[in-house]
Formats: structure tokens, C-alpha cells, sequence
């Protein structure tokens, strides 16, 4: 738990010095390719950020502390996925996303990386088995379907704060400007680019529903099982949907709380799965350009999900387990309401 907690204060730290448009290249670049090493210099710290987590800089010697006070083997990992993020995040500053295979790049930097990073610390834990850790293609895909599933579902938002992460192969043969896509003139085609890259993104369920498998530890399960079903379902409400391009697509509130109680063993994550791919099936155009890759993405996917047993009653939980989990979900969506909220308000104000 504190290897994990630290991992994601390091990394929110990167992220920071990244996002903060303030700090000129000349500056930006050096320190993302030497970030890992602040985490060994006791007093360095980064007091210049207007970012809003500009926190995690400016206390950044007691984050680097509890760093160096975890075990070396879980200080090994972290270290080593730090660096190869700053060097991966420096490289996407100077130039955009173009291909399907730099798109693919990109993510594994920002969230594939990530997957790695936390597999290697499951299995240095000893709470998996070795080839969690060893198999990185498996991890890779865990973040590659999160990190994607966000992409295309804040178009918008990304669109209205200036930052593009569409690769341009695919959005170039919709419009002429990735921007386009958002005129109501050119919805239809939108449509079918949004369409394509879903196609793009569900190609990685399989890879999630192996590494899932794998897992023993019941709280390793839940910690990553629960992001893998909410981008289904994300996906199905975004897929052939025109309002990815108006507003906000989300999946509802109880949908969620549904989902967190639900996917706590493979079997029923399989059928999660299963369910929600059927209803992007029925959605699917027979004039999508994509609809034939759509459809045998999700015939792979249907021969991996298939109901063979039914999905386990929760009911054997006890109470203190139902009250933790519907806990962290009231917590979760009240975080996530509030950043929804705030994402419309910017659109409203956009669209004013």
C-alpha cells in the first residue's frame, strides 16, 4: 500500500511538471529526464508551479522521504519507471500525436508504464506470482485501454483547453482539422472517427481479461479490475454517440456503484464485459466504415467472456466489507462529480 501511495505521488509530481505550460522548454525538458533522481536528493523541491497540484512539488523532500524509506526492491521499480516516463513525456512535448502506432507510444509513456510499474510492484510484494510483474505486455495493455478509454471521451474538454491527443492517421480522414469534428456540419463523420478509435481501443480487452485472470490477491482484483469495467462501460456510452462532440458523456452514478460491488472475481468481470460489448454490438452502423473491425474485435472479446458460470453474489460479503466499498464509492463519485461539474461549467462557458 505505501510502495503504491508513493508511486502515485512521484508520478502525480512528473505529471505536474509536465502539464505546467509556464515552465519554458529549456527549463521543462532537463527535468523530466532528471526527475528520478530528485527522488534521491533530500532537499529538492520545485516552488515555481501555478499548477493546482503544485503541492506535491513544493513538499516534494517529504514525498522523496518516504521514498527512500520503502524496501529497495519497491525504490528499484519506481525510480526505474519514473525515468522512463520523463524521457517519454520530454519527447511528445515537441511534437503531436500522428500515427496509431505513436498514439500507442504516447500511452504506453503516460499510463502504460504505469501498468508495468504497479505489476512489478505486485510481484515484488509477493501478493502476485512473478510473471505479473515479468509479463509487461499484458501490463501495457491495462493502461493502454484506461489511458484511451479517456482520450476519446474528452475530446471536447481537451479541444477547449488546447491539447490534442486523437492520433491525426485516423482524425485526418474525417476532417481536415482535428477541431472539425466538433462543427455540427461534420457530426457525421465525428461519429464514425470516434467509432474507429473505440474499435482502436477495444482491441486491448483481451490482453486485460488474461492479466486479470492471473491475479490471487483479492485487493490487487478489486484495484484493478474496477478502472477496467468503468472503460467499458465508458466506451459503450461513448460508442456512435454524437454527444462525445457536444458536452459530457458519463456513465450514471449507480451504474458505477454497480459496477465497483460487482467486479470482484474473473468471472463476473468476464460477463461485465460480455454485456457491454453486446451493447456496442447492437449500436454498430452497417454504413461504419469500422463496422467490420467492430465486429470482430468483439467476436474475440464475446470468446473470452462468455457466460460460462454465473456471476458470484456479493451477499457473502460481510457488512464491513459492503460498507467499505460503498465508502470508497461515495467518496470516488463525490471527487468525480465535482470534476464533472466543473468540466461542464467550462463548456458552458465555452459555448458562451
Amino acid at each position: 500500500r505505501h510502495a503504491v501511495c508513493i508511486f502515485y505521488l512521484v508520478l502525480r509530481a512528473l505529471d505536474t511538471i509536465e502539464d505546467d505550460m509556464t515552465i519554458s522548454l529549456d527549463v521543462k525538458v532537463p527535468m523530466l529526464h532528471e526527475f528520478h533522481s530528485y527522488l534521491y536528493q533530500p532537499e529538492w523541491k520545485y516552488t515555481e508551479s501555478k499548477e493546482k497540484d503544485r503541492q506535491v512539488l513544493e513538499d516534494f523532500p517529504t514525498i522523496s522521504m518516504e521514498f527512500r524509506n520503502l524496501s529497495k526492491v519497491y525504490q528499484d521499480v519506481i525510480a526505474d519507471v519514473c525515468h522512463k516516463m520523463g524521457v517519454g513525456m520530454a519527447e511528445f512535448l515537441e511534437k503531436k500525436v500522428d500515427s496509431q502506432h505513436e498514439w500507442d507510444r504516447y500511452c504506453h509513456y503516460v499510463a502504460g508504464l504505469v501498468g508495468i510499474g504497479l505489476s512489478r510492484l505486485f510481484s515484488a510484494s509477493e501478493l502476485e506470482d512473478p510473471i505479473i510483474g515479468q509479463d509487461t505486455e499484458l501490463a501495457n495493455s491495462m493502461g493502454l485501454f484506461l489511458q484511451k478509454t479517456n482520450i476519446i471521451r474528452d475530446y471536447l474538454e481537451d479541444q477547449l483547453e488546447g491539447r490534442e491527443f486523437w492520433p491525426k492517421e485516423v482524425w485526418s480522414r474525417y476532417a481536415k482539422k482535428l477541431s472539425d469534428l466538433a462543427r455540427p456540419e461534420n457530426i457525421d463523420m465525428a461519429v464514425q472517427c470516434l467509432n474507429e478509435l473505440i474499435t482502436n481501443a477495444l482491441h486491448h480487452v483481451p490482453d486485460v481479461l488474461t492479466y486479470l485472470s492471473r491475479l490471487k490477491n483479492q485487493s490487487v482484483f478489486n484495484f484493478c479490475a474496477i478502472p477496467q469495467v468503468m472503460a467499458i462501460a465508458t466506451l459503450a456510452a461513448c460508442y456512435n454517440n454524437k454527444q462525445v462532440f457536444r458536452g459530457v458523456v458519463k456513465i450514471r452514478k449507480g451504474q458505477a456503484l454497480s459496477l465497483m460491488m460487482d467486479a470482484t472475481n474473473i468471472q463476473a468481470v468476464k460477463a461485465i464485459m460480455y454485456q457491454y460489448v453486446e451493447e456496442i454490438y447492437q449500436k454498430i452502423p452497417s454504413t461504419d466504415p469500422s463496422s467490420n473491425k467492430t465486429q470482430q474485435v468483439i467476436s474475440s472479446i464475446r470468446a473470452m467472456s462468455l457466460p460460462g458460470s454465473p456471476m458470484v453474489s456479493r451477499h457473502h460479503y460481510s457488512p464491513i466489507y459492503l460498507s467499505c466499498a460503498m465508502l470508497l464509492a461515495a467518496l470516488s463519485w463525490q471527487y468525480l462529480t465535482t470534476i464533472s461539474k466543473a468540466t461542464e461549467e467550462y463548456v458552458q462557458a465555452g459555448e458562451n
